[in-house]
Formats: structure tokens, C-alpha cells, sequence
């Protein structure tokens, strides 16, 4: 297991669509070769078998690279896998059950959306959230309205845990990201999908250490 101090500067989400034609590993392996700090395994549509045996292949390449693997909403998966945390939204399992089968060592994200979510936020429970969508986005149609990166800063000011913002996030975006308080961006299309994926990251890696100076 590695140690809780995450480095979710450049937090990135696997999409199974995005990433066909190179696949998930190979996009991941790219994108952590080029610094990518987090990988996220989202694939909700694929049956649990297939979401396992990714998840395995993705945990046994990212330990060559001490980067944490986090599954999107599947404790079970994440067990199975060993996987370094699970990240959930406000209508997944409840943190306080999620926290109890993955145990105190391993990681646990939420979504949040408003204020009044992120005031229930309980530090013992949560690691890190995912705070958003800043834009709208067509990788998930179903999210919350965007909030921008004026209700960000607000929620920023009420957080009592380490934040990666999520929701059409791109390479433009970072310097508002940084000034707005989070320790990261979450980004899908600026990675996955790309016809030079290790190129994109290494210029949201650029760009995040060029604003947080």
C-alpha cells in the first residue's frame, strides 16, 4: 500500500470509449510515464469480470510507478484488485459503509457539488474530493449543472480535505484551478482519447507546476 500522501495534481480518469484504440493500460502507462499522480478506473457500462481484469492489469502496471489506482464506485472491484481507494458520488454506496469494507489504509474520494455536501464532509471518512463539474461534459451527461470556477473557489473556502477539481477540465484551465485552492485537476478528454496522450499530460504537468510555483 502507498503512503496517504497523495500527490493529485494531475488526476486522471480512464474512459473506456476514449481510450479504444490504445486501450486503458497503455494510455495510463503513457500518461504516468509522462507524470500523470493518480489513475481513476471508471468503466460503469462493462460487466464486473471485464472491470476486474482491467483493473488488475492497470494495479499491476502502476506499482512498477508507485501511482495510486483508484475504482470508480466498486468496492468489490477494488478489493478483488487491491486497489489503492474507491471514489463514490451522492447516490453511490454511503462513505461511512465504503470506508468500513476498504479499512483505514486505503483511499476514499467523494463527488461534491454544493455546499451542503461539502459541509457533511467528514475528514475520518474522506480522503480527497472531487469537486464539480466546473464545465459541462459529454463523458458523463448525467453529472450535476456546472458550477464554474466562482462556485469552486466558494466551496474551496468551506473544504476540510485535499480537492481535485473534475468537469471539462483542460490544459487552459489550470491556472483559474490552481487560484481557486485545489490540489488537482481531474481530467478524461485532455488525456484519454488524444493522439499523443504522454504529450497532453506532460503539458497539464508543465502547466500545474508552472502555477503553483
Amino acid at each position: 500500500m502507498l503512503s496517504k500522501n497523495i500527490n493529485y495534481s494531475v488526476y486522471l480518469i480512464l474512459d473506456p470509449v476514449l481510450t479504444e484504440n490504445l486501450g486503458m493500460v497503455q494510455t495510463a502507462q503513457l500518461a504516468v510515464q509522462a507524470g500523470a499522480t493518480v489513475v481513476q478506473f471508471r468503466a460503469p457500462q462493462w460487466k464486473k469480470r471485464q472491470r476486474y481484469e482491467c483493473a488488475l492489469s492497470l494495479k499491476q502496471m502502476l506499482k512498477n510507478y508507485q501511482v495510486p489506482l483508484i475504482i470508480d464506485d466498486d468496492v468489490d472491484v477494488a478489493l478483488a484488485c487491491d486497489a489503492d481507494g474507491v471514489h463514490v458520488g451522492q447516490k453511490d454506496l454511503p462513505v461511512e459503509v465504503v470506508r468500513k469494507l476498504l479499512g483505514p489504509e486505503k483511499i476514499v474520494g467523494l463527488s461534491i457539488n454544493n455546499a451542503e455536501q461539502m459541509a457533511l464532509v467528514d475528514p475520518k471518512m474522506v480522503d480527497y474530493v472531487g469537486v464539480g463539474p466546473i464545465f459541462s461534459t459529454t463523458t458523463k451527461p448525467d453529472a450535476a449543472a456546472p458550477i464554474g470556477f466562482d462556485g469552486l473557489k466558494k466551496l474551496m473556502q468551506i473544504c476540510p480535505v485535499p480537492a481535485v477539481a473534475i468537469g471539462g477540465i483542460k490544459a487552459h484551465h489550470i491556472e483559474s484551478a490552481v487560484k481557486a485552492g485545489v490540489q488537482g485537476v481531474a481530467v478524461i478528454s485532455a488525456i484519454c482519447g488524444q493522439d499523443n496522450p504522454e504529450q497532453k499530460t506532460q503539458e497539464l504537468v508543465r502547466l500545474w507546476k508552472q502555477n503553483t510555483i
